[in-house]
């Protein structure tokens, strides 16, 4: 159950700094740039494997729960779990850490990407839902006001017939390069290309509708299915459906934050729901079959005869859906019962005819008092 934990070398209750510290160390020391042991890349993509799960939140607790059998599917939000190849893991690095100064500096990075300079952005919504639709699950569609690609130049950015040369200042690598001597040995700078902004290409003819970007402001919908189950924090990745890319660059992602409103008839706790039920006193001496609501309608729950204050009334599967599960939670009815504040006269009569015959209530003679009186001998 501890593996991530182990592989990072943190303890189940590690913070979410302790986490990023622990990684970070582990990753410097297995980076492939810097461990030439046959084992170092496989090792790298094991700590990164781990470092992704335990950094989510909703991941981390499918995974406490559950080990890595709860983080299949959506069952951990995003994505679910993956093994990462060595390209995914040197990202996740560089998205956490690459701005720290130092490691691309003492270690000279990898090959640049010129795609990647030309990726457009992420974008962040906020989809909410009904209680009733966490149980059935939800379609949405979202308007995205954002980049999309120029028609006019099919998003080269160029003019027509125009085609990209070769940056004569990187020559074609997006990225320049500075070496430095110290007396603690050779420090490698790396930096974009300054004449062509990372693509490695450089274009002298422009396209006059998007002025070489390669892209425009513009409306677009996208369709977006959440599953059952789901709760506030969860979040949906729709990769490549996010702002386009700069002159044909990768499309970034659409994050769709999950938001539920609150429901005031109901108390959840992870997959189950919790709902108060108030009784008379006849009902719960007599029993009663009562309306109890749920988050798709009212369903009849009996009650018995004599139930107390307090008592719990469990419904099972009648919760809610366990995200990337079979089965769901369970609706609990928690007891109580109403006293009336004012009676009428034909109450009083009634009641205090009652008290003639009910007799005095039964002492408790199981209570957290008597217990503690029979542990110390007293």
């Amino acid at each position: 159950m501890s593996e991530f934990y182990d592989l990072l070398g943190v303890s189940r209750t590690a913070s979410e700094e302790d986490i990023k510290k622990a990684y970070r160390k582990a990753a410097m020391q297995y980076h492939p740039d810097r461990n030439q042991e046959p084992d170092a890349e496989a090792r790298f993509k094991e700590i990164a494997e781990a470092y992704e799960v335990l950094r989510d939140p909703d991941k981390r607790a499918a995974y406490d729960r559950y080990g890595k059998a709860g983080l299949s599917g959506a069952s951990a939000g995003a994505g679910g779990f993956h093994h990462v190849d060595l390209s995914e893991a040197l990202n996740i690095f560089m998205r956490d850490f690459g701005g720290m100064g130092g490691f691309e500096s003492l270690f000279g990075g990898g090959a640049r990407n010129p795609a990647e300079s030309r990726r457009g952005q992420d974008i962040r919504v906020t989809v909410k839902l009904s209680l009733a639709e966490v149980v059935t699950g939800a379609k949405r569609t979202v308007k995205l006001k954002t980049h999309t690609p120029c028609s006019a130049c099919s998003g080269s950015g160029g003019a027509k017939g125009a085609k990209p040369s070769r940056c004569s200042t990187c020559a074609g690598a997006g990225e320049v390069r500075r070496t430095t001597r110290s007396m603690f040995g050779q420090f490698v700078s790396v930096a974009p290309c300054p004449t062509c902004n990372g693509d490695g290409t450089v274009l002298t003819d422009l396209c006059e509708e998007c002025r070489g970007d390669g892209r425009v402001r513009g409306d677009r919908t996208v369709a977006v299915e959440i599953p059952a189950g789901v709760s506030s924090n969860n979040y949906i990745t729709l990769r490549g459906q996010g702002s386009a890319g700069r002159r044909n660059g990768p499309n970034g992602d659409l994050l769709v934050m999950i938001e539920i409103k609150e429901d005031d008839r109901f108390e959840r706790q992870g997959d189950d729901l919790y709902v108060d039920l108030s009784l008379s006193f006849s009902q719960a001496a007599l029993g009663a079959a009562v309306p109890v609501p749920t988050p798709t309608g009212e369903e009849k729950i009996t009650v018995p005869a004599g139930i107390q204050p307090g008592t719990v009334l469990r419904l099972k599967g009648k919760g809610l859906p366990r995200l990337g599960q079979t089965g769901a939670g369970d609706l609990n009815v928690r007891v109580t019962v109403w006293t009336p504040e004012s009676l009428t006269d034909a109450q009083r009569k009634l009641f205090e005819e009652l008290a003639t015959v009910e007799g005095d209530p039964p002492r408790d003679s199981g209570g957290f008092w008597s217990k503690l009186k029979e542990a110390l001998g007293a």
